[in-house]
């Protein structure tokens, strides 16, 4: 009787008061119980992208353009610098080189129209969600291969970020996405078109985010397809070049940290930030002298000069990835570190002020690594790569506002445990140079922080002939 008993309650339990009086059937608790099994696939992808979980496809999609997009555009670089890459030349024949690539871009950016940049491109975000059309790219992706293969110094970040950022607006705008959408697929097109050059796809996904404002991240929904975006376009990258997964840059042994070197993580904040106001004042400056000059001539002088540069250093010219790993283990004097950081400084100025397309990220990079060496000469009890690595993340964020994002990408690659000081100097950079930018576009996103109305009215996209920089 016992057992009886136990079975007749448990049946009872199976079906609840009710469905007892909605005459609830079998086959409908049977139905619930296998819907009840589907709900965790659909707690993952909530989970994954929160209220986004419906851009699921387009997000992969968006990343597997990034990836296919990065691949060919690099795989043509290379094409590109096997012909005009500097180190095949000698400083003479090569500086007509760059005269020659200066008349092209002038040329081309005449017939095909203004390449825009990452001003530009960071402004659409915030208006419009994203660019309406790719019409720039017609004329961004020659030009800017041109530049950077023939050894201007600025990288092709700038070109590959704003050319998948670009694609994933424009597929967002074919499926006829809303403008939160749009700007989410725009926001993962950067980030698999970061991590394509740095390997780096975390600290590539918060750095696509962070770029568009001065104080940190606000599109925070974004950062779980940037992130999921970011990775796919990352292993079709390393599966279509053979790359590998090794780190970009390679640095000599960390060594054991002391608790001192937190200390000189704040040192390396105060001096990257002066070495990011500088940059940013000299390329204003720059700019201001160009502009006398008719916009064709700009980069025709701008080649020239560069050439002029490379007479006094190679370091004034190409973008430094190259040299990095060089840099980084030379054992030289160290005049030689600062005239390389000091040839980078013009060099990238001179590019970027000149109408030269490229980015000045792997170049403010390559400024910390030289510093970064300069210091330890000067103070051989400091731990070098501290030093690189804090002064890296410092001048970058000093220029870009990506503290978050620089400190993943430098970390990843120069190892996590540099993560403390290396995030000291990134806020402290951030903090000294919060009213100093290259970026003008940078902003809040509407209606943060309860701004007032009058600050959140809908502003007018910058025209593509006032954007600055790349």
């Amino acid at each position: 009787m016992t057992v009886l008993r136990k079975a007749a309650n448990w049946g009872r339990s199976c079906l609840s008061t009710d469905s007892l009086e909605t005459d609830t059937s079998y086959y409908d608790l049977l139905v619930s119980r296998v819907r009840r099994l589907r709900r965790p696939r659909e707690l993952f992808v909530e989970g994954l992208l929160g209220p986004q979980r419906r851009l699921l496809a387009y997000v992969v999609v968006a990343g597997v353009v990034g990836g296919l997009v990065g691949a060919a555009y690099i795989g043509l670089l290379h094409l590109f610098q096997s012909a005009l890459w500097p180190t095949h030349w000698d400083d003479l024949p090569h500086l007509f080189i760059l005269v020659g690539a200066g008349v092209a871009v002038g040329v081309l950016t005449r017939l095909l129209g203004n390449p825009g940049d990452v001003e530009l491109l960071v402004n659409n975000i915030h208006v419009s969600g994203g660019p309406q059309d790719i019409r720039d790219l017609r004329s961004l992706i020659p030009v800017s291969l041109l530049c950077i293969s023939a050894g201007g110094a600025m990288g092709p970040e700038a070109p590959l970020v704003q050319t998948t950022g670009s694609l994933g607006a424009w597929l967002a705008n074919r499926w006829h996405l809303q403008r939160d959408e749009i700007r989410v697929l725009t926001i993962t097109g950067m980030a698999a078109g970061f991590t394509v050059l740095f390997g780096a796809p975390l600290g590539s996904a918060v750095f696509a985010l962070e770029i568009l404002h001065r104080r940190g991240m606000e599109y925070y929904e974004a950062l779980m397809p940037a992130v999921l975006g970011s990775l796919v376009g990352y292993a079709l990258y390393v599966v279509l070049t053979g790359v590998g997964v090794e780190p970009v840059w390679r640095f000599p042994p960390l060594g054991h940290l002391e608790p001192v070197d937190i200390a000189w993580g704040l040192a390396c904040g105060v001096a990257g930030a002066i070495v990011a106001i500088l940059f940013t004042y000299l390329t204003r400056g720059a700019q201001v002298v160009f502009r006398w000059l008719p916009p064709v001539l700009r980069p025709i002088i701008g080649g020239a000069i560069l050439g002029g540069l490379a007479f006094w250093s190679p370091y004034a010219l190409t973008f430094g990835e190259a040299q990095i790993n060089g840099l980084a283990f030379r054992k030289a004097a160290l005049i030689v570190f600062v005239v390389a950081a000091a040839a980078k400084l013009l060099g990238t100025t001179v590019t970027l002020s000149s109408g030269w397309r490229g980015g000045f990220i792997i170049p403010m990079f390559f400024i910390g690594v030289a510093l970064g060496r300069l210091g330890h000469g000067l103070i051989p009890e400091t731990n070098e790569v501290v030093l690189m690595a804090g002064l890296m993340v410092a001048i970058n964020v000093g220029v870009t506002k990506t503290p978050l994002g620089s400190t993943l990408v430098v970390t990843e690659m120069a190892g996590l445990q540099l993560i403390p000081m290396t995030l000291i100097a990134a806020v402290v950079s951030l903090f000294l140079t919060s009213e100093v930018g290259l970026i003008h576009s940078q902003r809040r996103r509407e209606g943060a922080f309860e701004e007032e109305e009058s600050a959140t009215e809908e502003p007018t996209p910058v025209p593509a002939a006032k954007a600055a920089t790349g």
